[in-house]
């Protein structure tokens, strides 16, 4: 039987919750059996997802509210739902604590920091030192922008190798990594791409988009089908 994988929601559009093809497609190649997980406000509910699923899947989206890292908003803060982001943080460390199979995405990644208490910097602009554009502009999302080096002995390496290209959307970054994370691969300008739980059997959160690369990379099917492979265990 496929493993069940609860893909959470992206957030809002017209009063629709929506998640994005590229993420179920990517699950469904992959031998997984994707479900869509909406915003709700029930702990009983989310008791219900967490029995329920063998994976979840958090997926890219807008900024997070920075008062839930601490912080007040600064220049260059984009579009924040507070609602949103607490349905998904209550969720993401819910989950973490059943150590089932979890894969974060952009801003899943960046949920998964703030889970962890970490704290994210509201945009490269503010980040000291040279830090390249991460907002690539492209004419298909499969495109790559830059490379990124993996951490030795880290789940991920094992997944993708030491090196690779990857695309690149996003104008936030991790500042402090969450407690418990280990940061398990950079870009050149030092920027984290990836974070890894290391005490759990798959918690990995990457900063690129491989559901948009699945059809191109081998590295990125292969690290969507260890997800599933994790799940299905």
């Amino acid at each position: 039987m496929e493993p069940k994988i609860g893909i959470v929601i992206c957030g809002f559009q017209n009063n629709r919750q929506f998640v994005t093809n590229s993420y179920i497609q990517s699950i469904r190649y992959s031998k997984g059996l994707p479900l869509l997980l909406p915003l709700v406000r029930s702990d009983r509910l989310l008791a219900e997802y967490i029995q329920l699923c063998d994976g979840f899947l958090f997926c890219g989206g807008g900024d997070i509210t920075p008062l839930l890292f601490g912080q007040e908003p600064r220049n260059g803060i984009g579009q924040t739902d507070i609602t949103l982001d607490l349905f998904q943080i209550r969720l993401m460390k819910k989950i973490l604590k059943t150590k089932k199979p979890l894969f974060a995405i952009c801003r899943g990644m960046q949920v998964f920091n703030v889970a962890c208490g970490g704290t994210i910097c509201q945009d490269t602009a503010l980040k000291s030192g040279t830090v390249f554009n991460h907002m690539q502009h492209s004419d298909l999302r499969s495109d790559v922008s830059h490379r990124i080096t993996t951490r030795s002995g880290s789940r991920l390496k094992h997944c993708i190798g030491s090196s690779l290209y990857v695309n690149s959307f996003h104008h936030q970054i991790i500042e402090t990594v969450g407690q418990g994370l280990t940061a398990c691969a950079h870009a050149p300008d030092k920027t984290i791409e990836a974070v890894e739980l290391s005490e759990h059997p798959f918690a990995i959160g990457v900063q690129w988009h491989p559901e948009c690369m699945y059809r191109t990379s081998p590295q990125m099917r292969e690290l969507f089908g260890e997800f599933i492979f994790r799940a299905a265990s």
